[in-house]
């Protein structure tokens, strides 16, 4: 089964006072074991009324998008952003009316955006990779549903290249 060329998708916060459209495809719908997104998950998690971020193994769960082909339709007033470092180039944004976890973007830099796969509604696109699985808790058994990597692998940095190409060329 392949993913369809398009896919429109929309996520939301658990009130559903904000909204994120996303168009076309995304880059690539991963999960992430690293110390700085496990991290940033906990943070969220201990916010007020917040939910889970991490799934139950511990991991984040993302959709990647473009930049330009991600926004906030509804309820950008209410975001926030929390940096789990002051130095860190990562922005963890929340939705501030119940605390949901919405995406993370970088300062600068990076061309992409990681949405939170939990916000999203519908036929989400289906999980492709499990990434710096090697930050794991050592009790975790993945499954072998998709391939398991111990860092960033080579299939991924050519997924983020090439739609950093596409997003220059405009296409």
């Amino acid at each position: 089964m392949s993913v369809p060329s398009r896919i429109d998708m929309t996520a939301s916060c658990a009130c559903g006072s904000v909204e994120l459209a996303a168009i076309g495809a995304p880059i690539v719908s991963s999960v992430c074991y690293c110390r700085d997104c496990r991290q940033g998950s906990r943070q969220i998690e201990a916010l007020p009324s917040a939910g889970p971020v991490r799934d139950p193994d511990g991991g984040t769960a993302y959709i990647l998008y473009r930049r330009d082909r991600i926004e906030c339709s509804k309820g950008a007033s209410l975001l926030k952003s929390y940096k789990i470092r002051e130095s860190s180039v990562t922005n963890r944004v929340v939705a501030t009316c119940c605390n949901s976890a919405m995406f993370m973007n970088f300062d600068k830099g990076p061309h992409w955006v990681s949405a939170y796969r939990a916000r999203f509604q519908g036929d989400l696109p289906p999980l492709q990779m499990r990434i710096c699985t090697k930050y794991k808790a050592p009790d975790v058994v993945l499954s072998d549903d998709v391939p398991s990597y111990p860092g960033y692998p080579l299939r991924l940095l050519a997924k983020l290249l090439a739609s950093g190409v596409a997003m220059l060329l405009r296409r």
